[in-house]
């Protein structure tokens, strides 16, 4: 697909100095670009690169002054790095959404539903009673279990798995092997010592605009009517772990490894870094920002706290406790050095 420098510049709300019929078709780094390709000027290091890229068109801001001739076409914006994640949006869009039909074989079952435009890949599975929206991509090997609504402008990417019940807004994405809906771990110990299975009943409810990452794991909740939820705008990254009856916030974003314990609230705006763990059944408060390999055992009830370690405890603090810690073996060296002076002077005055 072909662009104009033009049609991109009106898309980005940007002026155009240069060729403006120009054509792109593909987007690059502005030290690799080709003719044909689009690229942006964020940094100042890189500028030297605009004087001998071989791009089509660059995006630089409105108050970049060339020191030398510039060859590719100018899109000037306000902030050259947000243009081209739109461009990089739209360019995914474009790929993302172009498969439409039905790939053989594949199976739907009774009183399901599918949408417009939709596209179902080779060995997928739709159960009884599903609602699908128009625009839906489901890539080879998605199992999508009885009763489950998707919304629409959804990609359930290759060997998604949703269980019976769940339920997804619009203009999500669920990345490979990501699994919504399997049991909670609930185990209730017997007096043999082993352990009976509780029933996991309830369902995973996605809202609008969420990303899950490859591998991640969301459990329903336990009892039926009740949700694990995840709210509008969240971002998970791949290998995540979200137990039972948890709910996430909206437009928190979670970085691989990190696993959150059955019926715990995480707020709004949150931030959590790779490998962190949270315990059950507490509330981390709005805007809370978490640093990697943190453990929080208790609530975080006061929002905007920035937090590492384990327990957690403010970052400032943190850093300050951890320059003490490194200086732990000179201070017991010292220590020793000094015990043996005040043992050699006692000796001499006895």
């Amino acid at each position: 697909m072909e662009f104009t420098v033009r049609q991109i510049a009106a898309m980005l709300g940007g002026d155009v100095h240069g060729n403006g019929d120009a054509t792109i078709n593909m987007l690059a780094k502005i030290q690799d670009a080709q003719p044909g390709q689009i690229a942006f000027l964020s940094n100042p290091k890189y500028e030297n690169f605009i004087y001998s890229t071989q791009a089509s068109a660059v995006i630089v801001s409105r108050d970049f002054q060339p020191k030398k001739d510039v060859q590719a076409a100018l899109i000037l914006v306000d902030n050259p790095y947000s243009s081209f994640t739109v461009l990089l949006e739209e360019y995914h869009k474009l790929i993302s959404y172009q498969k439409t039909g039905v790939e053989d074989p594949s199976y739907i079952g009774k009183g399901s539903e599918v949408g417009k435009n939709s596209y179902r890949g080779a060995f997928s599975y739709i159960g009884n009673n599903v609602k699908i929206g128009d625009n839906v991509k489901i890539y080879p090997h998605v199992f999508v279990g009885d009763n489950v609504v998707i919304g629409n402008n959804v990609i359930l990417h290759p060997n998604v798995k949703l269980y019976a019940g769940t339920r997804i807004g619009n203009n999500c994405v669920l990345h490979a092997g990501a699994v919504l809906g399997s049991d909670g771990f609930g185990f209730a110990p017997q007096e043999d010592g082993t352990y009976k299975t509780i029933p996991q009943l309830g369902n995973v409810m996605i809202e609008d605009d969420v990303v899950i990452g490859a591998n991640t794991v969301i459990d329903c909740a336990t009892f039926y009517g009740d949700s694990t939820i995840i709210r509008k705008g969240v971002k998970l990254d791949n290998l995540i772990q979200i137990a039972h009856n948890v709910e996430v916030g909206k437009n928190t974003v979670i970085a691989a490894q990190t696993g959150i314990s059955g019926s715990t609230k995480i707020g709004e705006h949150c931030m959590l870094a790779g490998q962190v763990g949270i315990a059950g059944h507490l509330v981390i408060a709005n805007n809370t920002s978490v640093g990697a390999q943190a453990g929080i055992s208790k609530s975080v009830k006061e929002e905007g706290q920035q937090l590492l370690g384990y327990p957690v405890f403010d970052i400032k603090e943190y850093f300050r406790s951890y320059a003490v810690f490194k200086r732990l073996p000179d201070l017991q060296y010292r220590l020793r050095e000094l015990e043996k002076k005040v043992s050699q002077s006692a000796e001499v005055g006895s």
